[in-house]
Order: structure tokens, then C-alpha cells, then sequence
């Protein structure tokens, strides 16, 4: 998975016409400082009394934006993977460039530094950070008052933003009018994927039973959280889903990336298996070889934006 973790851009003087005060408050999350890279482009640092940390977040703006100030407008969420951060969809990919005339607020908020956007278990404590309710609930309110979101979204992510995308249209059904997964996690307690996801946790020097507590102790956590296990709720949701064979079809270059795409080939069928078994309809695209990286979630994303596009009610 990737681990870069790089700096945000420069700052220019003036943002974009209407934009609210910095201080804006919204279901007790707080943009405490934003920083605007290009007119399009700002960084928010939300204080997230859910997560208990102010975290960053990156908001991309339709071109259109300044010129309908009264105009109201749908939201996209486009979630990291893990040990990655909140700039990977603009660092990897021209996302940017390639919303620039589709009529969608874009948001790219931190997962963390596992990448993982859940509520953790963090064995049963008061004030284990919740990045679940920081995205779907806090962030959404604040982007209502400060840049005029609308009510239709859809979500998307790659790896472990995959299971975000999924986790979230699964356990809050109805909120999210598509959702898209690039080689995401979507079988949580299929065999070894207990292992991938321990293994994520504890690369950032947290304990893995943190996360959800163990897979056989605590079962029905892990259950709660699985989108497989969740697959029902997805009726009415469109849907887009990717992954590669990874090893076996040979990207040789990037020989750990194929290694671990096709560790998840086996739990992403078994997910579309139970989708399929619920009568729940879905774009799928299996595909031969191909590595956990940037270059193949690239292209998905492009062949996934019909899907998103009819979620968020553009034509």
C-alpha cells in the first residue's frame, strides 16, 4: 500500500467568492484553519470532538462554484487507503482537472494514519476516535454551511478507503447515492483478511485489537463493520466495484503491489457473490493481474464515474 505522506501546495492570497468564516461550527466539529492552495483547491483543519484531533481535509470545488452563489451542490468523498494521507487522490491522480466541469463538491477527508474509517473498539473505552461519524456526520455538516453541499453523495476509495466506501453506504443506508471500491477490503472476516487488517494496525504501532477486538471474540463487532456481512442494506445504492488477480497476472514491476491485490481477490468475489445472492446489482470489474497501486485505481475511478455521476443525480 502507499506510504508517502507529502506536505500540501502553496498558499495563494484570496479564496473563492462566498465562502463562509473559518470558525463555521457544525454538529460540534470546527474548521479551526483553512489554507487555500488554488481557486478551486482549499486544506480545512477540522478540530473533531469525535475523533478527539483536528484533521485535515481537502475540499476541490466545481468551476461553477463562484459564479451560482445560490446553487446548492451534490458531494463526493474520496477516501485514502491505508498509511497514505488526505492529498493522495491529488498527488496520484488528476482528479482535480478531471471534476473541474462536473457539477460536484469534492472531499478528501483524513482517515488516519491506518487509513482505516471506522469507529475503533479501542477495548470498549470512552473516547475511542470515531472517523466514521467525523466523515459521514460532522464533515457533511460543515461542508452544508461553509460551501453549500447539497444532499445527494456519493463515496469512493481505494483500499482501505474501498472498505470505508462501502462500510458507509452499507451501515447508513440511504445517505449515499453510490458507492465505489478500488481493491477495497469488503469481506472483513473472510479467511486472512483478520491478518491484513491486524497487520495495518499494528504498522502504525497501534494494537491490532484496537481496531474492532478480535475477530472471534468479539464477532459480532467485526460483523457490524463488515460490508459483506452489511451487503443487505446496499439495496437502492449504486454500486462499483474493482479488483485485480494481482500475481496471478503478472505485474512484475511492482511485485509486493501484486502480492497483495491478489491476496484480496478471493474475499472481493466472495463480497459480490453475497450482492448477487441479495439480487443486489452491481458494476463489476474483475480483472486480470494488475498491482495495489495508483495506476490501475486511476484508471477504475474513470470507469466508475458513471456509476458515482447517476448516485449524485447528474446526468
Amino acid at each position: 500500500m502507499t506510504t508517502a505522506l507529502l506536505g500540501t501546495g502553496v498558499v495563494l492570497n484570496a479564496p473563492p467568492a462566498r465562502a463562509a468564516p473559518a470558525a463555521a461550527v457544525a454538529e460540534g466539529a470546527t474548521v479551526v484553519a483553512e489554507k487555500w492552495l488554488d481557486a478551486r483547491t482549499v486544506d480545512l483543519t477540522v478540530a473533531s470532538p469525535t475523533v478527539g484531533a483536528s484533521l485535515p481535509v481537502r475540499v476541490v470545488l466545481p468551476t461553477g462554484y463562484a459564479a451560482q452563489p445560490d446553487r446548492t451542490w451534490p458531494v463526493l468523498y474520496l477516501l485514502q487507503g491505508a498509511h497514505d494521507d488526505y492529498t493522495s487522490w491529488t498527488r496520484e491522480t488528476d482528479v482535480v482537472d478531471f471534476l473541474a466541469g462536473q457539477d460536484v463538491l469534492t472531499v478528501m477527508p483524513s482517515s488516519g494514519p491506518t487509513g482505516i474509517p471506522t469507529d475503533w473498539w479501542n477495548y470498549g473505552g470512552a473516547g475511542a476516535p470515531d472517523y466514521e461519524t467525523f466523515q459521514v456526520d460532522e464533515l457533511m455538516g460543515l461542508l452544508r454551511q461553509k460551501f453549500r453541499a447539497g444532499t445527494n453523495r456519493a463515496v469512493a476509495g481505494v483500499s482501505t478507503g474501498g472498505y470505508g466506501a462501502l462500510a458507509f453506504a452499507a451501515r447508513h443506508p440511504g445517505t449515499f447515492g453510490a458507492a465505489a471500491s478500488y481493491s477495497g477490503i469488503l469481506d472483513t472476516t473472510a479467511f486472512g483478511m483478520p491478518t491484513v487488517l491486524n497487520a495495518i494496525v499494528a504498522r502504525e504501532q497501534l494494537p491490532p485489537l484496537t481496531l474492532w477486538g478480535s475477530p472471534l471474540l468479539h464477532r459480532d463487532n467485526w460483523n457490524r463493520h463488515n460490508p459483506s456481512a452489511q451487503a443487505a442494506h446496499l439495496k437502492g445504492t449504486k454500486l462499483y466495484v474493482s479488483q485485480g488477480s494481482g500475481l496471478a497476472g503478472g505485474d512484475f514491476d511492482n511485485l509486493e503491489g501484486a502480492v497483495l491485490e491478489g491476496v484480496l481477490w478471493s474475499q472481493a468475489h466472495r463480497f459480490t457473490e453475497r450482492l448477487d445472492a441479495l439480487d443486489i446489482p452491481a458494476e463489476v470489474h474483475f480483472y486480470s493481474g494488475g498491482a495495489h497501486a495508483w495506476p490501475y485505481w486511476r484508471q477504475e475511478f474513470k470507469a466508475s464515474w458513471p456509476t458515482l455521476a447517476a448516485g449524485l443525480g447528474l446526468s
